[in-house]
């Protein structure tokens, strides 16, 4: 119970950094606020525990907390740069050296009722898909954009950049060689060490060696692999939501929870 009970604190100390305001919308009852339903969404992804669970858990602490069916749909409307700005706070703000790449997330399948009841012939086969930006000094997660359909790393590179500063070093595999994308890279003074493709040319591959790409420094590359690889071991390789507004907050709570797990935690030191 002292785990439990030192977390909670944790959790509550970085609600309070949120500087959001106590309730999510103007109207409804007002019966919880918008802190106390955060602090039940976040501790389902640390502890790893159903809704219900949660609950229960928080109830121990003589806290007021909302029923479970009221979390998962209090889940769906909390918007995006909530969980932006809470992933920030766990990761910082600045980051010398970052690694960019993608991973995916099973989703289960429905129920054969639900499948009937809903007129669909085959379950679900898809994969959630997560593009994150890895600072490979901390090992953590400074910016991650979720889709629920298959699309290339690239579509997803603007996006994670401009909410990110990065300060030296941008590491990426053969999927990210794109010409734009080295010369965006140069233009905010930052250092690609992007793979080439092995169909680059010999002229190509000369000027990227030029403008300082090392075999060496590019391996650091696979600490992002490392990093997708704990984030599934401790808290699951599968989402349980069926659409993006679910399966978004999903993400985020385990991208979360893996930068709280970390001991370099400046904000609770």
């Amino acid at each position: 119970m002292k785990k439990e009970v030192k977390l909670v604190k944790k959790l509550s100390s970085l609600l309070k950094q949120l500087n959001c305001r106590s309730y999510l919308h103007h109207f409804g009852p007002k019966k919880f606020k918008f802190k106390q339903h955060m602090l039940a969404l976040l501790l389902k992804e640390v502890c790893k525990m159903s809704f219900r669970r949660v609950s229960n858990l928080i109830s121990l602490f003589g806290l007021a907390v909302p029923t479970y069916s009221a979390l998962c749909k209090m889940r769906k409307r909390i918007p995006l740069w909530i969980w932006e700005k809470l992933l920030k706070l766990t990761a910082g703000m600045k980051y010398k050296q970052v690694a960019i790449d993608g991973t995916g997330f099973s989703r289960t399948n429905p129920s054969y009722h639900y499948i009937k009841r809903i007129d669909r012939r085959e379950p679900v086969k898809s994969y959630a898909k997560l593009s994150a930006l890895f600072d490979v000094e901390t090992k953590k997660f400074c910016a991650v954009r979720i889709r629920t359909k298959p699309r290339h790393d690239m579509q997803d590179v603007k996006y994670l950049l401009k909410r990110t500063e990065i300060q030296q070093t941008l590491f990426g595999d053969t999927g990210y060689d794109a010409k734009w994308l080295r010369e965006l890279c140069y233009q905010k003074k930052i250092q690609p060490q992007i793979k080439p493709r092995k169909n680059t040319t010999k002229k190509n591959m000369k000027k990227i060696i030029a403008k300082g790409y090392s075999e060496e420094k590019y391996h650091q590359r696979s600490l992002i692999e490392s990093g997708f690889g704990s984030l599934k071991r401790k808290y699951g390789g599968s989402v349980s939501g069926k659409g993006v507004a679910s399966i978004r907050p999903e993400i985020y709570c385990k991208a979360i929870a893996h930068n709280i797990s970390l001991r370099r935690i400046e904000i609770f030191n």
